[in-house]
């Protein structure tokens, strides 16, 4: 039996259920745990819930950077999805901070033979092993938003590594292939409050932005990127197929239309729709009255906000402060 505040492996290997459950409720209390992060990422890998556990590793990575253990974790939990490069990143990783866990070593071994028999496959079949994926970016007042068009993605075929200044991830496509992505971005992000949702038609990761600048690219300096500035009015300028093109976009649209938001998510969603059906004045009213007020003011009356500087104007029982 487990302590009120401890979990070991053997408790969890006894009953990997009850464990999750002991876990989840201590989790409730105390978040940012990074160690009950790490088992509750062992009673997923038991469980086989491979996604859930690579998602508590990586949490437990951000927590304590220094904790081998969550390395070790994420390492299993995505050799077990088959994204074998990212697994031998994170037991490298691990093995630099424990160097005298011998278990680091037999796991990197693993990645690297399938890793090799992966790279074999490609060659003697004498084509690349993942087809071109197409994927743009645009951007709103406080995300970025990266859209993967892979359609028919398994609700756990997604995972995404979010960093300051970096994304990376690997898609399981329909075909059972992975798809992985990597960029080093312009501008810092919040990795806490990023994150990211797959549809039927789509993988759509946003970002939220540290400040609520205009990105003038998606990726930094010296970075090669194809990716291009998604303008929904216009089709991209390497496209060749039209009509195929304009039909993903309508399949897209339908299907976030039929989405059923609530709270915040519905509010937010109306404001978007707003600005995009609005006219060039109710665009720039919106941008200067939001700005000028701190966020605290949204108006649509370019009459009214044009030849006035908006103040500052939180609801009443809202302090507003400067940082």
């Amino acid at each position: 039996m487990a302590t009120e505040r401890s979990f070991p492996d053997s408790f969890i290997d006894e009953d990997p259920q009850r464990a999750l459950q002991a876990l989840n409720e201590a989790l409730q209390a105390e978040s940012d745990n990074a160690e009950w992060l790490c088992q509750r990422a062992y009673a997923h890998i038991l469980l086989k819930n491979y996604s859930c556990a690579a998602d508590d590793a990586k949490k437990a990575q951000q927590l304590q950077p220094s904790l081998p253990l969550a390395f070790m974790r994420t390492g299993i939990a995505e050799y077990h999805l088959n994204y074998y490069e990212s697994a031998h990143a994170a037991f490298s990783q691990g093995h630099q901070l424990d160097v005298s866990d011998q278990s680091f070593e037999v796991w990197i071994k693993r990645c690297e033979e399938l890793m090799s028999e992966r790279t074999q496959i490609g060659s003697s079949n004498g084509a690349p092993m993942v087809p071109p994926v197409k994927h743009d970016w645009y951007q709103t007042e406080s995300q970025v938003i990266i859209t993967v068009m892979a359609k028919n993605v398994p609700k756990d075929g997604v995972c995404a590594n979010f960093m300051e200044k970096e994304l990376s991830c690997s898609i399981r496509l329909a075909s059972g292939e992975s798809y992985n992505l990597s960029f080093l971005l312009l501008h810092s992000i919040i990795p806490q409050q990023s994150s990211f949702k797959i549809l039927s038609t789509k993988v759509e990761f946003k970002m939220k932005k540290t400040d609520a600048i205009r990105w003038e690219k998606l990726e930094g300096e010296g970075q090669e990127s194809n990716i291009k500035h998604f303008n929904p009015n216009q089709y991209p300028t390497s496209s060749h197929y039209t009509r195929k093109w304009d039909k993903m976009v309508v399949d897209i649209s339908e299907e976030e239309k039929n989405e059923k938001l609530e709270g915040d998510a519905a509010l937010n969603k109306l404001f978007q729709q707003i600005y995009c059906d609005g006219s060039d004045e109710v665009k720039r009213a919106m941008n200067k009255s939001f700005m000028e007020s701190s966020g605290t003011v949204l108006s649509t009356n370019w009459k009214d906000v044009g030849k006035r500087k908006v103040d500052v104007s939180p609801p009443d029982d809202v302090e507003h402060k400067k940082y």
